[in-house]
């Protein structure tokens, strides 16, 4: 019943289906050739089933003419019928099979071949291409059910034309069985080139999203640690501010009393909520968090790892949030990181800007050189890099440049209210 059923929904189910044959995409192998020749190889799948006409015609012709001169009706009804065959596949596929197999007597009574075999020449080849180009637009399935019913079909035919051994279906079925296994072939790889794509990208995509979140719960530790400590400083100076005034006037205790409770009991909502993201042995660092002032540290150990860098810095230097300083150190050592990673033997310079709407970076490269090959990268780092500027409403832009290296460049605003 299964497979009853599935003959039914391949081939007897609407069967008048309007299915155009869309052009190739214009991308892959096709995407490298000139636009003008582009346009045109597009539809090479319609040229070579309209060029597939032509061996058809030429069958008719020689089962029409030969022996005798004239045949020319009988020429243009049998390459008529079988190329209109041939040219349905383009638009209506199963119907272009039922009406091969319709034509077949039709066209073996105009060619005269009653007394040899049921399957003209012109209709021999018609069906062949029709069975190969139907099953391509289709699916295996289908096709191996179009072969089937020829195989039946021509056996019906020999027994009521009394052929015999002239019978052609065999050689009809051994070489469309041929057609069909190169086309199950190429539908089993279509499909799986198909399925190894869509994972590929699921794998990029989960594996991007796994990036940004580790890089999200980096970002939380180390906020965590900068207003941890901001909290408890608030919370210990409030504290010991009244012993710091002779005789404090009650109200002023009682309000430095209020700040050290709220402080603290922000401190401690802040770590049950931020708690969820710290691992079980992570363990805060002893160090405090650093800054755009332990620059010059970073480029020292880059270049002992043979990155020659230069520093440049622009606009008046101050202190900006330890947030804002934070993101900023690890966009430059994230950057850096990238050049020895994927640009060895380059060198790269360092731009910071301090300008009044906020703080500007920029790290350039110029190409790898010498012998060492370039690591390959997921382009994880940039995605942290963005995370962090984004987190902070800035912006970042990553691009190869003109020379065959690479720029970075960020800008991250510090409001007014802000700035240190």
């Amino acid at each position: 019943m299964d497979a009853l059923g599935g003959l039914r929904r391949d081939l007897l189910h609407d069967p008048l289906a309007y299915r155009l044959l869309p052009p190739l995409p214009g991308t892959g192998r096709l995407g490298r050739l000139p636009a003008g020749l582009r346009r045109w190889a597009v539809w090479l799948p319609h040229l070579l089933v309209i060029s597939a006409c032509l061996p058809v015609a030429m069958a008719a012709f020689a089962s029409t003419h030969d022996g005798y001169a004239g045949g020319d009706v009988e020429f243009l009804f049998t390459a008529g019928v079988s190329c209109v065959a041939v040219l349905l596949t383009l638009v209506r596929p199963v119907a272009a099979f039922w009406l091969s197999m319709a034509s077949v007597p039709f066209v073996a009574f105009v060619a005269d071949s009653w007394e040899g075999r049921p399957w003209a020449p012109s209709a021999f080849a018609a069906h062949l291409v029709v069975l190969t180009v139907v099953a391509l637009r289709t699916r295996p399935r289908t096709g191996w059910w179009m072969w089937g019913l020829t195989g039946a079909f021509g056996y019906v035919m020999g027994v009521a034309l009394g052929t015999g051994r002239s019978n052609n279906t065999l050689p009809l079925l051994f070489v469309s069985g041929i057609a069909l296994l190169v086309v199950t072939m190429v539908h089993i790889r279509r499909t799986a080139a198909r399925e190894v794509t869509e994972q590929q990208t699921v794998t990029a995509q989960e594996r991007s999203m796994r990036t940004l979140l580790e890089e999200r719960t980096t970002i939380a530790r180390e906020l965590h640690d900068v207003v941890a400590h901001h909290m408890s400083v608030v919370a210990i100076q409030a504290e010991a501010a009244p012993y710091r005034v002779q005789d404090p006037p009650p109200e002023l205790e009682q309000a430095f009393v209020t700040i050290r409770e709220n402080a603290v009991a922000a401190l401690t909502e802040l770590r049950r909520v931020l708690g969820v993201v710290r691992a079980e042995d992570y363990q805060a660092p002893d160090a405090p968090q650093p800054t755009l002032a332990d620059l010059d540290g970073l480029l020292a150990n880059v270049r002992e790892a043979g990155l020659g860098v230069e520093k440049t810095v622009t606009g008046a230097v101050r202190e900006l949030p330890q947030g804002v300083e934070l993101s900023a150190y690890r966009i430059v050592q994230e950057a850096l990181s990238n050049v020895l990673r994927h640009a060895p033997g380059a060198s790269a310079k360092v731009e910071v800007g301090y300008v009044l709407g906020g703080l500007g970076l920029r790290v350039v490269n110029g190409p790898a050189r010498g012998l060492v090959k370039p690591s390959p990268g997921a382009g994880h780092g940039i995605t942290g890099m963005r995370e962090r500027v984004s987190m902070l409403d800035g912006e970042l832009t990553a691009r190869a440049t003109e020379d065959g290296g690479y720029e970075v460049a960020a800008f991250v605003p510090v409001p007014r209210e802000e700035r240190a």
